[in-house]
């Protein structure tokens, strides 16, 4: 989970978008609004949803395994390593 205030911030920030997405889909269904229009909102949510596991699942690893600043090889195949796991939900989680 994000710790500090900003990625905190960040995250809430997100989350509130996502409530408002739903809110408004409540209300398109509350309307009787087109199939269209409601799977185009649903689409919309999933995709903000799914940024939201990629920022903290990205946040995650580089909080327990670190993105270490330095010259040591080693950590910067370790940063290199990093970087490919989350080059790979990234590309998952769409």
């Amino acid at each position: 989970m994000p710790h500090s205030p900003e990625d905190k911030k960040r995250t809430i920030s997100r989350l509130n978008r996502i409530r408002g997405q739903a809110e408004a889909l409540s209300v398109q269904i509350e309307a009787g609004a087109e199939c269209a229009d409601v799977l185009q909102q649903l689409a919309a949510m999933r995709g903000a949803v799914n940024g939201l596991m990629r920022y903290v699942i990205e946040s995650h690893l580089r909080e327990s395994f670190g993105h270490l600043e330095c010259d040591n090889p080693e950590h910067q195949a370790l940063n290199q390593s990093i970087d490919e796991a989350i080059a790979l939900v990234k590309s998952y989680i769409k």
